[in-house]
């Protein structure tokens, strides 16, 4: 830490946190909802979401071009709790259940990113390069801490209380986070302030500005940004096989909605000691001293072992294991990475093309990718020659990864931050 940056760094930090543990208590009643509509089904719901998303975009777009950003952050934090209160109600009063577990899977798939593209919208607004690199690993590991607590509290309370009543801790952990964002705001004046060339007061009391499509526009004329795009969409891809093999797997141990719940909250919990672990310890270590190239290039590296070792070895304990170890590998290293990548665009890239990048263009990639597998699986393709397929695809991102790497220094180079309000390139 440098100083000045304690305060704007500690709320960060706290902000991440709340908001992590509040999803990590929702995100195992998402999981046992999916599976409960039937693993078969999980294609129709990924694709579900990326239509809202789509839908969304021109709505986030008009909202965040004229609300500045201390109030548009809250505005967004509100609405998803009040959006838990009548899934509350729903399901508290067991009303049309099956229709609102296949509504909820989506909402909830929506709010994860939706939520975090904000936050880390935010972090690339406060801090500039510089800045991201030595810090972002201690506030992604806010985020892990976050995610610790959350599928602790799941798995504690899950069948106690029932997974109706874990919305409403959910609820109040988003409310904490609501808090810290507005601290954080006040602190985040201090240390801009600070630091020489990045936005102005008059910046941060008025909207983005733009049209209403913009971030579309902006990813389809930037290289840089479209290469961004490129490694979400391949991360998608390959996370999304993943994630079909694990839900088949929990489908076939119980039939115990709470129990299928818990089950999940156990390997949240396994991959959250893991990568909080790696984050205090190593991640600012790694990406200062190797770049966001590499540090981005590792998330490919472990999904090309990962499935070259599933292709050989198809069994249970080797999919929870790469599960494990590629989340890990994303939140602890990978992710925050990539994050620094948005500390050099344009201020509305860092909130019109992150939102489409983050959500529509990971959600399009889920869609697309669950089909995929299911028509792969509908032609009869085991899961080891699957497995198999990606192992080339993972070596192409990783590609990806060290190309941005090297754009992404040579934009710091030259010192693009300093004007904030500048057209997007074409690098």
């Amino acid at each position: 830490m440098r100083p000045g940056e304690v305060r704007a760094l500690l709320w960060s930090f706290a902000y991440f946190f709340f908001l992590l543990a509040a999803y990590y208590v929702l995100r195992p009643v998402r999981d046992e909802m999916g599976i409960a509509g039937g693993v078969k089904n999980l294609p129709w719901l990924f694709t579900a979401t990326f239509v809202v998303m789509l839908a969304a975009v021109p709505v986030f777009g008009a909202v965040v071009a004229r609300v500045p950003r201390r109030r548009f952050i809250p505005l967004v934090y509100h609405f998803f709790v009040a959006n838990i209160l009548i899934f509350w109600l729903l399901l508290t009063f067991r009303i049309g259940l099956a229709d609102t577990a296949r509504v909820f899977f989506v909402w909830i798939s929506v709010f994860n990113l939706f939520a975090v593209s904000v936050f880390w919208s935010f972090m690339a607004d406060v801090y500039a390069s510089e800045q991201g690199k030595r810090l972002f690993g201690f506030i992604a590991a806010g985020g892990s801490a976050g995610a610790l607590l959350g599928p602790a509290i799941a798995v504690w309370l899950a069948e106690p209380i029932g997974r109706a009543n874990l919305l409403l801790i959910a609820v109040l952990l988003l409310e904490l986070a609501v808090l810290c964002a507005m601290r954080l705001e006040s602190a985040a004046v201090v240390l801009q302030d600070r630091n020489a060339g990045r936005a102005a007061a008059g910046q941060r009391e008025s909207g983005v500005g733009g049209g209403w499509i913009a971030g579309l526009v902006m990813v389809a004329r930037s290289p840089y940004l479209a290469g961004i795009a490129l490694w979400v969409a391949l991360l998608s891809l390959a996370g999304t096989f993943l994630y079909f093999q694990q839900a088949s797997i929990v489908a076939a141990l119980t039939d115990d909605p709470n129990k299928r719940t818990a089950v999940f909250a156990q390997i949240d919990l396994a991959v959250s000691l893991l990568t909080i672990v790696v984050q205090f310890l190593a991640t600012g270590k790694l990406i200062r001293r190797y770049g966001t190239g590499p540090a981005a290039a590792f998330l490919p590296l472990v999904f090309a072992l990962g499935f070259l070792t599933l292709a050989l070895t198809p069994v249970l304990w080797v999919v929870i294991a790469f599960q494990a170890m590629q989340r890990a590998a994303n939140f602890a290293i990978s992710n925050p990475a990539r994050e620094v990548l948005f500390t050099v665009v344009a201020r509305a890239e860092k909130y019109k093309a992150k939102y489409v990048i983050d959500n529509v263009v990971f959600r399009g990639g889920d869609a697309a990718s669950g089909w995929l597998f299911h028509a792969l699986r509908g032609l009869g393709m085991e899961l080891n020659t699957i497995a198999l397929s990606t192992v080339p695809v993972a070596l192409g991102w990783l590609a990806v990864a060290l190309a941005l790497g090297r754009a992404h220094e040579r934009r710091t180079a030259d010192n693009r931050p300093t004007q904030p309000e500048a057209k997007s390139t074409n690098e």
